[in-house]
């Protein structure tokens, strides 16, 4: 039960993190919304995550598939396709790239505080994080938080998440690159840093179905 659900101490945190995030201007900067890539078909959004601003343009949250019962419902790439090159920053401000993880599968996850149901999935990224991180695996979480890295460090302390490190692209020019229409969503990413596949909306990433599915990848 403790896993499934966070405490009411935490939601209440978080969601007033990410109401002060709207308050302030936790949107998407004027100037750089971009069509999604055509090239990537993504299910249509059935909800809107927030973004402060009359200006803004809102960025769809994904509903979450339905899993089958032994197989975890990803969108596979046949053949995994070559990324863009994603410019960001991590906890301490250092530049960073995806060229920066080669040599590890990588579950990619586009996400922001203000975020409903990124609120509801990070913790179980926190959990995959700490079962399967190490040398050949890692959960990189990227906020598109313009607020920069101390919204997002606020979010950390508010749920609690102790094995994701933090990553922040606050110009959200990530998300244009890789076609993303609505968060969460995830990316799985091989060695050479090409997408093996996606999928739209939050997942319970911890749970037997995704991890295994991971772990195929991880061989």
């Amino acid at each position: 039960m403790k896993r499934a659900l966070l405490t009411a101490t935490g939601i209440a945190a978080a969601l007033a993190i990410a109401v002060v995030a709207y308050r302030t201007g936790i949107e998407t900067p004027a100037g750089t919304a971009v069509a999604p890539n055509p090239e990537i078909a993504l299910p249509q959004a059935a909800e809107m995550a927030p973004a402060a601003g009359a200006d803004a343009a809102p960025i769809p949250a994904v509903p979450t598939p339905t899993p089958g019962p032994s197989e975890f419902p990803f969108e596979l790439l046949d053949p995994p396709r070559p990324l863009p090159e994603l410019r960001f920053v991590d906890g301490e401000g250092r530049p960073l790239t995806l060229a920066d993880f080669r040599g590890k599968v990588i579950l990619l996850n586009i996400w922001a505080t203000w975020c409903i149901p990124c609120l509801r999935e990070m913790p179980t990224l926190d959990r995959l994080q700490a079962k399967l991180g190490g040398p050949r695996f890692e959960v990189v979480v990227l906020s598109i938080d313009i607020g920069g890295v101390a919204v997002v460090e606020k979010f950390y302390r508010a749920l609690k998440l102790k094995s994701l490190g933090i990553y922040v692209d606050k110009t959200t020019r990530a998300r244009v690159a890789l076609g993303i229409a609505g968060i969460p969503t995830t990316l799985l990413i091989d060695r050479q840093g090409r997408e093996i596949g996606r999928f739209a909306g939050p997942a319970e990433w911890d749970d037997t179905p995704a991890i295994e599915f991971i772990r195929r990848y991880l061989k």
